[in-house]
Parts: structure tokens; sequence; C-alpha cells
């Protein structure tokens, strides 16, 4: 892991804390954020976004429905899995790769639990 991204990770933590956060808001806040920073475009009921007004998306979601997100893994079910209005799943998109966000994101969720 690079220094910079270890480092970025304790600040936010740290921030976290600070804020009265707990774990599972820190780790949701921390998937939103790579959401953010990934580059990949967000395929939401046939329309494609970009990464920030995906990481957007899923603060509102998060914002309006925290209460059924007690955890990362909650979040990922509940809410960023797909639309809620037309039940539709979510899909991101990283250099021409199809995925289901739910799979994505739980695959960046491990991988932050690993670390």
């Amino acid at each position: 892991m690079s220094r910079i991204l270890l480092s970025l990770m304790l600040l936010t933590a740290h921030v976290s804390q600070t804020l009265g956060e707990t774990g599972a808001e820190t780790e949701i806040r921390s998937l939103i954020h790579a959401v953010r920073k990934s580059g990949c475009e967000f395929d939401r009921n046939g329309t494609l976004y970009a990464a920030e007004r995906a990481a957007e998306h899923l603060e509102l979601k998060y914002a309006r429905g925290k209460r059924y997100a007690d955890s990362a893994e909650a979040f990922i079910e509940r809410l960023a899995t797909g639309s809620s209005w037309s039940g539709e799943p979510y899909w991101m998109i990283c250099h021409g790769d199809k995925t289901l966000a739910a799979e994505w994101l739980s695959k960046k969720l491990e991988s932050s639990q690993a670390e």
C-alpha cells in the first residue's frame, strides 16, 4: 500500500472518529469515496454518469436511507445495488469492463478490510 493512501486512510479514520461516525459509517463513506475516485462510469437506469455524479447519488441514497444501512454490507445490499424506482441494477463500467455495482463495491470493501 502506498504511504499516501495509508496516510489518507488514517486521516479519514481520525476525522470520522472526531465527527462521531461509527465504523460502519466510515466504511460506507470510504466506499462512496472509492466510487468518486474510480474514474469509472456508473450506469443507472440505462443512463451513464461520471464517477462524481455516481458518488453524489450514493451519498443522497445513504442520507435518505441511513436507517437501512447499519453496516457497509447492508449499504451495498439495500441502497447501492440498484434503483428502488425501476428495480434495475446499478453497473460500474471501468476500462470497458461492466460489473454489477454491488460486486464492485463488495470487492472494494473486502480489499479495505484485508488491509
